[in-house]
């Protein structure tokens, strides 16, 4: 099954001190996923794996060196390495296949949506470097938009892991689940939340709540949820009664833990590394329309723009999308 038609896999190839470079640069989320999946793969489980010539930049090339005969590399075709994937899940194979963000939810919404989601097929899409994690390659590469696309794709299921912890509990608990799924990386090296102990009852489609706010409650997915963790941290130690919400799946949605805000807090604010239009905070806003004696609704993220061109960190303290930005925007909201 093996076929390599990279141009990333030629360079390493050429280049020793290159390929280990950019092994030894990959970060622990990366390398949870490569290890999850060898695992379940070493159980009997019909893993097949591909990727679209970023098999350095998502780190399956660990899987590809213990599993060379499971593995595809698609080279520069996404748009074909979902109809495939399709075409091997209807062969009772469950292929997870990675790409970048912005090329898997974009470029390839149609193969997601027709190939994938419309026959119910059980291909796992992993879209990695979400957000503006690619700050420096630009708007095409950024992807703020994936959450109000895939969410709207009817049989998709959509996960958002904060950490390569969580990440690991999510591709475990979905190894049954019928029906195709997006999850929503970012480069691998989000900050810890959790450890493996922390998420042993983990289940997709229930949030997991940090502590009861009076005044706030900040409800947060992905990459957002240490930075939230944090801000509320800072508010706690100011007086205020703040707590937090990892809203890992954004479909299913949790509806019974935003609804259950009603009356118990006296705000709410989201917080995602997305456009503010369609994402998280629209699914928030959706359920507390329908939400008698509703709290307030604030939504944070990236406003309906193009993001500059810049490194990560700066992008995020930019849009006030660390710690301290999210605390400040916490404060304005609350007066």
């Amino acid at each position: 099954m093996t076929a390599d038609l990279s141009t990333e896999s030629a360079i390493g190839q050429r280049g020793g001190s290159w390929q280990l470079t950019q092994l030894l640069d990959q970060a622990a989320g990366f390398h949870v996923l490569s290890d999850t999946l060898a695992e379940l793969t070493e159980q009997g489980h019909p893993i097949v794996v591909g990727t679209a010539d970023l098999k350095y930049s998502n780190g399956l090339v660990l899987y590809a060196e213990k599993y060379p005969d499971r593995f595809i590399q698609f080279g520069i075709s996404e748009q074909n390495m979902i109809s495939a994937a399709a075409g091997l899940a209807s062969t009772g194979l469950q292929p997870w296949v990675a790409t970048f963000a912005s090329f898997l939810a974009l470029l390839c919404a149609e193969q997601m949506r027709t190939d994938t989601a419309y026959t119910n097929l059980p291909v796992r899409m992993v879209g990695h470097h979400t957000g503006v994690t690619l700050g420096f390659y630009g708007t095409s590469h950024h992807a703020t938009e994936d959450l109000s696309i895939t969410r709207s794709i009817a049989n998709l299921t959509v996960l958002a892991p904060a950490d390569p912890a969580q990440l690991r509990a999510m591709i475990l608990a979905s190894v049954d689940v019928q029906g195709p799924i997006y999850f929503r990386i970012g480069r691998g090296r989000d900050p810890q939340v959790y450890t493996r102990d922390d998420l042993s009852d983990f289940a997709l489609g229930k949030a997991i709540t940090h502590g009861q706010g009076r005044d706030l409650t900040i409800v947060a997915t992905g990459s957002m949820v240490h930075p939230s963790l944090e801000a509320a941290k800072v508010l706690r130690s100011e007086g205020r009664s703040v707590g937090v919400i990892d809203m890992h799946t954004i479909k299913p949605f949790d509806s019974e833990a935003v609804a259950a805000l009603a009356g118990n807090t006296g705000a709410v604010l989201t917080v995602e590394e997305h456009n503010v239009i369609g994402g998280l905070g629209a699914a928030v806003a959706e359920v507390l329309a329908e939400t008698v004696n509703s709290p307030r609704l604030f939504r944070h993220g990236i406003p309906d723009e193009y993001a500059p061109v810049g490194p990560p960190t700066h992008l995020y303290a930019h849009y006030r999308l660390d710690a301290a930005g999210i605390a400040a925007v916490a404060r304005e909201r609350l007066g």
